[in-house]
């Protein structure tokens, strides 16, 4: 299948990294939803991807068919599925992931505060916008360096 860049993405960001058995279980689940996600009937030409162990991210290309409120419902009825089932938090927007050596950390805003403060984050430090909207956003701004993102404003006061 290929998606449109102007296709819907939804990212849920957890706050702990998922094992390799979980990622493959939660895979397993979102595929499934998926391949039978509807918006009034109409299939939903949808996929669903974790990326870096910590990302969920749900795409949906509406050129076939938009999706509406009660598919958007659905999605979130299996994500709040897989916090309850394995014990991660995937809507906490406090949560802030960054890059640091290759590899992705989540802190709370605090802790994140303190690493700005203390220059372990850098303006060059890449962070991730869980806020891009469509699958071209998510390629082209979604992993960006602090200095570059909505990040940097809130804890602008700090660099």
């Amino acid at each position: 299948m290929i998606f449109s860049p102007q296709s819907r993405v939804w990212i849920y960001q957890s706050n702990r990294k998922f094992t390799a058995t979980e990622e493959q279980e939660i895979l397993q689940k979102l595929e499934a939803f998926t391949s039978q996600w509807k918006a009034h009937g109409n299939e939903l030409m949808a996929k669903a991807e974790i990326r870096y162990g910590y990302f969920i991210i749900l795409t949906v290309d509406e050129s076939q068919a938009g999706v509406t409120g009660c598919s958007i419902d659905s999605s979130v009825r299996i994500i709040k599925d897989i916090e309850q089932t394995y014990g991660v938090d995937l809507f906490n927007r406090f949560n802030i992931a960054y890059k640091l050596d290759d590899e992705v950390h989540v802190q709370g805003k605090e802790d994140f505060e303190t690493l700005v403060n203390i220059k372990n984050i850098t303006p060059e430090t890449i962070v991730y916008n869980n806020m891009v909207q469509t699958l071209q956003e998510l390629e082209t701004k979604w992993e960006v360096p602090f200095k570059d993102s909505w990040h940097a404003q809130v804890f602008a006061h700090l660099i």
